[in-house]
């Protein structure tokens, strides 16, 4: 199913605060990201960023599933999201 960018922005913007409610998952997003945590308010509306968010979600599949299980979304959907972000379109597994 296609998605929008501004409701794949929402989506990532909501995984990111499921990330933030947990030290250690967001910790590993900040040193995976190099970003700043004084910045992630700021980088939250970049779609850039966004894309970052969901490419750290769903590199791990027990985490995507809970993340998944707790928004109430099907697995699926980040994917579907990433896709409709500038660059997610493409996909590269190495």
């Amino acid at each position: 199913m296609a998605m929008t960018q501004p409701a794949a922005e929402l989506l990532a913007v909501q995984v990111l605060g499921w990330l933030a409610q947990d030290h250690d998952r967001i910790a590993a997003f900040l040193a995976a990201t190099g970003t700043e945590p004084d910045s992630l308010r700021r980088n939250a509306q970049d779609p850039v960023f966004l894309l970052a968010v969901i490419d750290f979600l769903m590199a791990d599949e027990g985490m995507l599933l809970e993340c998944c299980a707790t928004l109430e979304m099907p697995p699926e959907t980040p994917a579907n999201a990433r896709a409709a972000l500038p660059g997610g379109e493409q996909f590269h597994w190495t």
